[in-house]
């Protein structure tokens, strides 16, 4: 494997970066992922619950109580709700606001790296296509050097050490599709997960008259 890599070019090693970003990225939005849908804790429902019952107070103290947003191991339902009993909320049409901007802000954080893991998985095709055409043209202007008294070996191995970066390519580039494709499943899941929340809150929330 040693001996095909250096026989790839100067290309080969642009290729492996793209391979080794891509890889850190899917296993690290995984990690990531598994913490924002985890269980829901800190009396989840006990807050939604609070808030129908008209007690604001009380379930912002209870959201206060040791959990910090931005705490990246609390689940994203949960940090959206401690942002939101956090926020100074006194009527409908600021909740809403808030919710969908809480909403967005989440699905940025949990997106974080996904443009540059497609990017990794386009770029490595193409870093593999041009590391053949400069191996084809590197054969081809050692054939004319030599007048054109070039045998088939000479030519055939030239060849395929120049399809080598495009082997390569390909063999990065298509896991790096595959993962992003997968995350971007986890992603839809996680927004439907919060929006949940966002309804749950609206439904739960009193209504001005009523809160204490």
């Amino acid at each position: 494997m040693l001996t095909l890599f250096a026989k790839g070019g100067f290309l080969m090693g642009p290729i492996l970066f793209c391979s080794l970003t891509g890889w850190f990225i899917y296993f690290q939005r995984l990690l990531v992922f598994r913490a924002a849908r985890g269980n829901k804790g800190f009396g989840h429902h006990r807050l939604l619950r609070l808030l129908a019952e008209n007690k604001v107070s009380e379930a912002r103290t209870l959201a206060a109580q040791g959990q910090n947003p931005k705490s990246p191991g609390l689940p994203a339902p949960d940090r959206l709700l401690v942002t939101i009993l956090a926020s100074e909320i006194r009527d409908r049409e600021t909740l809403e606001v808030v919710l969908s901007t809480g909403v967005e802000r989440e699905m940025a954080r949990l997106a974080s790296g996904f443009n540059t893991l497609a990017l990794m998985g386009n770029i490595a095709p193409m870093l593999g296509l041009l590391g053949t055409v400069t191996g084809m043209i590197r054969a081809f202007a050692a054939i004319e050097e030599r007048g054109g008294r070039v045998n088939a070996a000479v030519l055939a191995g030239g060849i395929w050490e120049a399809m080598l970066t495009t082997a390569f390519g390909l063999i990065v580039a298509i896991p790096l599709i595959l993962f992003h494709n997968h995350l971007q499943g986890r992603l839809r899941a996680l927004r439907t997960d919060l929006e949940e929340t966002a309804v749950a809150v609206l439904r739960a929330w009193p209504a001005p008259k009523n809160r204490g």
